[in-house]
């Protein structure tokens, strides 16, 4: 039996009862504050999908702030493009991924200075959007206790938006979110053996 093909006044109908659901949401949603996000998963896209939320944010005329976790010794394009936009606060923890240092005491101290940096961002009320990128690791490997950061988070200007990537998110952030999306890889180009990309990865 053929599948039946839907008219034009089916369609319309369709997309009027549609509207109509979406406009209610729209007129139910009456609380303006900043919002809590929280990207993980182990598939790529977290750190992308932050720092395009940055972008929109700057198009609209307000200032923001970065502190990256993890990724210190790149020279990647988020920290070219950003690192000198005027409207931006960048800063860089410094050491890179654990494995390359291979030192605790130095993760823990550079780990410890990004965090106090970026707890001055979550004061400043001029601040409208703070990626906070790959964080989780350091709450992970204990270096940040996820009870400061959930402080923090807590008493940050009511209009301010935090963005916190990284895998495996502590439950107590994924409580305390407003929204939570999760990235998962189906394939990823690296384990077919095609190198980290510049604008790409990077």
């Amino acid at each position: 039996m053929a599948e039946h093909e839907e008219t034009d006044a089916e369609y319309r109908a369709r997309m009027e009862k549609k509207k109509a659901a979406v406009d209610e949401k729209v007129a139910q949603a009456k609380e303006n504050r900043g919002i809590f996000i929280v990207l993980t998963g182990d598939g790529k896209g977290k750190s992308s999908s932050a720092f395009g939320t940055l972008t929109r944010a700057i198009g609209h005329g307000f200032r923001g702030g970065v502190v990256q976790f993890i990724k210190g010794t790149w020279d990647s394009g988020d920290h070219r493009f950003f690192g000198e936009h005027p409207s931006v606060e960048y800063h860089v923890m410094g050491t890179g991924f654990t494995w390359e240092t291979r030192d605790r005491e130095k993760d823990r101290q550079a780990a410890v200075a990004a965090w106090e940096h970026a707890e001055k961002l979550l004061e400043d009320e001029h601040l409208k959007l703070i990626v906070l990128d790959e964080l989780t690791y350091v709450i992970k490997y204990g270096h940040i206790p996820v009870e400061r950061v959930v402080e923090a988070l807590q008493f940050r200007p009511r209009h301010q938006t935090v963005i916190v990537t990284g895998r495996n998110a502590q439950d107590e952030l994924i409580e305390l979110a407003d929204t939570v999306s999760e990235v998962r890889k189906v394939k990823h180009a690296f384990e077919q053996g095609i190198k980290a990309q510049p604008g790409v990865e990077f």
